[in-house]
C-alpha cells in the first residue's frame, strides 16, 4: 500500500481532461478579481464587457408568474430529463409561430439545462473516443466560435476540427473545400460525426442568408453528418434585418439536424439555465438518453415560467425593446472608437447579438497582449479572439450590454490611456 505521502489524485484524471484549463470567460473573471484592488486605488474599476449576458432585468411578468408558480402543488417534486409536457408544448407553438417549423413535441424536443450543457452532452452520444490523433472522430466547429465547443469536444475524446470564419469568406466555411482539405492532412474524412453551424455566431455576430443554410444541410447530408445548429442568438437580430433562420425550415432538415436554443439571452435569464434542443427524433432521443444518466429534469416552475415567456406577447415585446437598446449601444461604440482613430472600414457592425467584433491596433502583434494591457492600465474587460479560436487573432470581443455611463467610460479611459487606433 502506498504511503499517504505518495498519493498523486492527478495521476487519476483522464487523458481527455488532465491538460483541460478553467473556461476562460472564468479565467478572465479570476484575474479581474485579482487585479480589482490595484485598478480601484487609480480610479479604474473593471468594467466589464466580457461576459455574454444581459445586464437589464428580465420581464416583470414574467417574474411574476414564477413567484405564482412555486406555490402550485408538486412543483419542487422531479421533473423528466425531456421537459415537461407544458414546456416541450410550448416549444412546438414557438418553433411554428417564430420560424413556421412544425415540430412533434413527444418525440423532437428536449429540454435543457442550457445550450452549453445540452451540446456537450449531445456530444458524448455521438463521439466514440480513440487514443491516436488521426483516428479520433471529428466534429467540425467554428473558427472563430464559442469556446466551450472545442473543450467540450475534448472530453469526449473527440477532436474539434476548424472551420475558419473570416471576411473573405463572408463567415461561411465551404464544407467540401474542409473535407478535402482535413483528407490532405491524414485525418480520415469517415470519422466526421457532425459540424456546427452557429448564426448570429459568437464572437463575430455574422449571419448566413437561408441559401447557405441549404447548402451546409445538402453537405450534411451527403456525408450522413449530423448537421448541429446552434441558435442562442436568433432573437436578437437589428431593425430593418431580417430574422435569423431555423436550419429546419430548408426542406428535409429534419433528417439530419438537431438545433438548439437558449432562453438565456433574449429573455435575460442567463442564471435559469433554460433552453431546448429541437429536431431529428434520433438525436433527441440520445441526448435525452444521455441526459436520463446525468441530470433529472429542469425545475418545472422553471419551466412553467419558460413556457410563458415563449408564448407571450409581452415576453416577446420585452425582446424588441432590449435589442433596441443594443443597438443604440453599438452605434454609440462604433462612434466612439472611430474618435479613438479606428477607420469605419475596419469596425464591422453586426446586425445581431450584442458583441462586438474589433481589431486591435496595428501596432500589437497579440490581441492577448492588447486585452492584457486594457486590462491592467484602464480596468476595461475584454476577451481576445484567439479564446475563440486561432482566426480570433488580431480582435478582441466587446459585450455591449453595459449601461451608458460605463460605454462612455470605456472610450473616455481608452483616449486618457493612450489606446488609441494609431
Amino acid at each position: 500500500m502506498k504511503a499517504l505521502s505518495e498519493v498523486n489524485i492527478k495521476s487519476l484524471y483522464s487523458a481527455h481532461c488532465a491538460n483541460m484549463e478553467t473556461y476562460i470567460m472564468f479565467r478572465i473573471a479570476q484575474r479581474v478579481v485579482e487585479l480589482t484592488p490595484s485598478l480601484t486605488a487609480k480610479s479604474r474599476a473593471p468594467i466589464k464587457m466580457s461576459i455574454g449576458a444581459p445586464t437589464v432585468a428580465p420581464p416583470e411578468l414574467l417574474i411574476e408568474r414564477f413567484t405564482e408558480y412555486l406555490k402550485e402543488p408538486g412543483i419542487h417534486s422531479y421533473s423528466v430529463p425531456e421537459g415537461e409536457k407544458y414546456f416541450r408544448d410550448a416549444v412546438a407553438e414557438r418553433m411554428k409561430t417564430r420560424f413556421g417549423v412544425t415540430v412533434d413535441p413527444k418525440n423532437e424536443v428536449c429540454s435543457l439545462l442550457g445550450s452549453k450543457e445540452g451540446l456537450a452532452h449531445l456530444f458524448h452520444g455521438i463521439i466514440t473516443p480513440q487514443s491516436g490523433p488521426f483516428d479520433k472522430e471529428i466534429i467540425l466547429t467554428p473558427d472563430p466560435g464559442y469556446a466551450s465547443y472545442v473543450d467540450a469536444i475534448k472530453v469526449c475524446g473527440g477532436l474539434s476540427y476548424p472551420t475558419p470564419l473570416t471576411r473573405d469568406n463572408h463567415y461561411m466555411p465551404d464544407f467540401s473545400k474542409i473535407m478535402k482539405e482535413l483528407t490532405n492532412q491524414g485525418y480520415n474524412p469517415n470519422h466526421v460525426k457532425a459540424l456546427i453551424i452557429n448564426y448570429p455566431s459568437n464572437p463575430i455576430g455574422a449571419m448566413a442568408p437561408f441559401s447557405y443554410f441549404k447548402d451546409v444541410v445538402a453537405f450534411a447530408k451527403e456525408h450522413n453528418i449530423l448537421l448541429i445548429s446552434d441558435i442562442a442568438y436568433a432573437d436578437l437580430q437589428f431593425s430593418g434585418e431580417e430574422p435569423p433562420h431555423s436550419i429546419l425550415e430548408v426542406p428535409g432538415a429534419k433528417e439530419i439536424a438537431i438545433e438548439f436554443h437558449s432562453l438565456s439571452k433574449p429573455y435575460a435569464i442567463t442564471g435559469w439555465r433554460i433552453g431546448f434542443a429541437v429536431g431529428n427524433a434520433a438525436a433527441v432521443d440520445i441526448l435525452n438518453k444521455v441526459k436520463s444518466t446525468v441530470d433529472s429534469g429542469l425545475f418545472k416552475a422553471m419551466q412553467k415560467a419558460a413556457a410563458f415567456a415563449l408564448t407571450s406577447p409581452v415576453c416577446d415585446q420585452f425582446i424588441k425593446d432590449t435589442v433596441k437598446i443594443y443597438e443604440a449601444n453599438q452605434a454609440r461604440m462604433l462612434r466612439g472608437f472611430q474618435s479613438l482613430g479606428w477607420p469605419a472600414e475596419a469596425l464591422q457592425a453586426p446586425r445581431a447579438t450584442f458583441y462586438l467584433w474589433l481589431p486591435i491596433p496595428p501596432r500589437y502583434s497579440s490581441c492577448v497582449k492588447f486585452a492584457d494591457e486594457l486590462l491592467e492600465t484602464s480596468g476595461i474587460v475584454t476577451v481576445p479572439g484567439t479564446a475563440f479560436g486561432k482566426t480570433g487573432e488580431g480582435y478582441v470581443r466587446l459585450s455591449l450590454v453595459n449601461p451608458v455611463a460605463e460605454l462612455d467610460a470605456v472610450i473616455e479611459r481608452m483616449q486618457a490611456d493612450g489606446f488609441t487606433y494609431h
